[in-house]
């Protein structure tokens, strides 16, 4: 049984736009009382009555909030919330539960799963209006922080230690798409990517990693420090990653020849290099004997001036 309309119901939740709420539920009841409620405050209401018609819906139009149903039947909430929140362009829409399942382990699972907060059936209005405000101010907020930082040309990202992606900037978001796989819609790091960021938690690198994409120029990968479950990244398109692009395109040289030699010409020994990639003294070793052997010369200082030369031209 629903509640009355009061008057705080009213109060609008949006601003020059309307905000958009989508309601995932199966229950026909519910779904005509939520509709009523949030359009009165004054968004548009989407609605989808199972989990996957949600994940195909949100594809053709981005919510600003969701409020799912945590027992449905097929795809239950806790499912569908995960792979809402694995589609990069809802990894900022505050997902809020609608659950009769009051038990703490419920609230966790819906927590893990993405979701920000829950309410309890029978739902009171005034409450979930509420909280939607409350959710949506929120939302609003880290858009707003996240733009600011991308002009300032902070193009950051925050991933978990896998490599996942779990917010970024706009910017940051687009140039990880393109020059990162996205099976499944899950916004990660490439392979290379990943291995790096490992090596970087571990301690045993530092530095940055070249991302190179089938297209676009190269960017750089870089650490800036974080938490065990977040971990935040600067990616930029900066004088290191034009100077190897510079030196793979100019010269015979292998994508890893092209990161020993740069450092070559900054005038990095043989242990430098290798603790700044990551590599073995060997490795670096066979890598200058190869990188001579290609460039016709016999050593370090000819490898450097001809480096220089091609370095030159990407500043």
């Amino acid at each position: 049984m629903t509640e009355p309309m009061t008057e705080s119901m009213t109060e609008p939740m949006t601003g020059p736009a309307r905000d958009v709420v989508l309601v995932v539920d199966d229950s026909p009841e519910t779904l005509s009382f939520l509709t009523e409620a949030i359009e009165r405050s004054g968004a548009t209401v989407l609605i989808a009555v199972a989990g996957d018609l949600a994940l195909s819906l949100v594809d053709e139009v981005t919510p600003d909030v969701i409020l799912l149903d945590a027992v449905m039947p097929g795809m239950d909430g806790f499912e569908t919330c995960r792979r809402l929140k694995a589609k990069p362009h809802l990894a900022g829409v505050p997902v809020i539960f609608m659950t009769g399942l009051s038990e703490t382990e419920h609230i966790v699972r819906g927590l893990d799963a993405g979701g920000v907060d829950y309410v309890t059936k029978p739902i009171a209005p005034d409450e979930i209006l509420a909280r939607i405000r409350t959710h949506l101010a929120g939302a609003r907020s880290a858009r707003s922080a996240r733009t600011a930082l991308d002009t300032m040309g902070r193009t950051l990202l925050a991933v978990s230690a896998d490599g996942r992606v779990l917010w970024c900037t706009p910017q940051a978001g687009q140039l990880i798409a393109a020059l990162a796989s996205t099976p499944d819609g899950v916004l990660s790091l490439p392979p290379e990517a990943a291995a790096w960021l490992r090596a970087c938690l571990a301690g045993t690198t530092t530095g940055s990693v070249t991302l190179r994409g089938p297209n676009g120029p190269p960017h750089s990968l870089s650490f800036v420090g974080g938490t065990a479950d977040e971990i935040l990244l600067r990616l930029s398109q900066d004088d290191l990653a034009l100077s190897l692009a510079r030196l793979r395109t100019c010269l015979p040289v292998t994508a890893r020849e092209a990161d020993v030699l740069f450092w070559l010409s900054q005038g990095k020994s043989s242990r430098d290099i290798g603790e700044i990639l990551g590599l073995s003294h060997r490795t670096v070793t066979k890598h200058l004997e190869a990188i001579y052997a290609k460039l016709g010369v016999e050593n370090r200082t000819a490898a450097s001036m001809i480096a220089n030369r091609y370095i030159g031209g990407a500043r």
